[in-house]
């Protein structure tokens, strides 16, 4: 099995600790402090590696925060190759407030892509060879219109299948023009789309189809939090529930389903049973706190009880 290529084209440097209560003005004294590699395509990368399965993680990053994410991702054995960037790459920070049990989470804009940096990132992903590649996350300030749809063309050209994770007007356009095996975007992202409310599993079912209709995705699977997920596939639309769990931290959630189903469909499962470990470790994932991401023996139990 060929690595599994990840693309995060606006990493972060994440923090995580606890503290009773956040106050304004007030230092806010912290504990349990963590420091992990962060942004979609690393989180998922993170998941892969957890699940057994080999990774490579192609990301642009900059300045001296640069350099940590590079040794943070080194200490997760995951190979990686780093675009460089003129910028530094941001750091996002969650801070559990243990008197209230809610999670506050920072996330800064992140850095500006020059047009050489986007233009080297293409040439890396056009240089791999590959037969699978995670496109996830935000696009940075700078990136053109249609960056990840040029992504798609770089893949169909390979014979490689494309998984998207990304939002607003970056999912509207590259579902727009295709070239998808699997998108998975949350309702409100899916609704943001399509221009218009969903309020029911049938519509949702409905809106989706509507690009598997017509060529422009295999497979497209919409997260709905605590109340499961959707698939959608020329084969019709499955909904499955997810088993009640203790939520700790809802950070990696959305990475971990996207990583947990794109190992299921690299290793030959159906997309029905690649889509139940995809929720499978998307739910492990709330399990954990701060930036910690989901562990492979959640994961198989929690498969178990989603599939049954």
């Amino acid at each position: 099995m060929k690595p599994i290529l990840t693309l995060t084209l606006n990493p972060s440097v994440d923090g995580a600790a606890e503290t009773d209560v956040v106050r304004h003005t007030h230092k806010i004294r912290t504990s349990n402090e963590r420091y992990d590699p962060g942004g979609g395509g690393i989180n998922v990368a993170r998941v892969l590696t957890e699940l057994g399965a080999p990774a490579c993680s192609v990301y642009a990053a900059g300045g001296a925060t640069g350099g940590v994410l590079d040794t943070l991702v080194g200490q997760r054995g995951i190979a990686y190759t780093r675009i460089p960037i003129h910028d530094d790459t941001r750091i996002s920070h969650v801070v559990f407030e243990r008197s209230s049990g809610k999670e506050y989470r920072f996330v800064p804009e992140g850095p500006l892509l020059r047009e050489g940096e986007c233009a080297a990132v293409l040439a890396e992903i056009e240089g791999r060879d590959v037969d699978w590649i995670v496109a996830s996350g935000s696009l940075p300030r700078g990136t053109p219109p249609g960056f990840y749809a040029r992504i798609a063309d770089i893949v169909a050209a390979k014979g490689a299948k494309l998984v998207l994770d990304t939002s607003g007007a970056a999912l509207a356009d590259t579902l727009a023009h295709g070239g998808l095996h699997l998108v998975k975007p949350s309702q409100g992202e899916l609704e943001k789309a399509v221009g218009r409310p969903l309020p029911d599993a049938d519509a949702i079912g409905a809106a989706a189809m509507e690009f598997v209709a017509a060529g422009k995705v295999d497979l497209v699977a919409v997260t709905l939090g605590h109340e499961g997920a959707i698939l959608v596939s020329r084969d019709g639309v499955v909904r499955k529930a997810v088993p009640q769990v203790e939520v700790r931290s809802a950070v990696g959630a959305g990475d971990s389903f996207v990583a947990g189903m794109t190992f299921g469909l690299a290793t030959g499962l159906s997309a029905n049973d690649a889509f139940v470990l995809g929720m499978a470790a998307g739910t492990a994932a709330v399990l954990t706190p701060g930036t910690e991401l989901c562990k492979r023996a959640d994961v198989e139990r929690l498969r178990t009880q989603i599939g049954a």
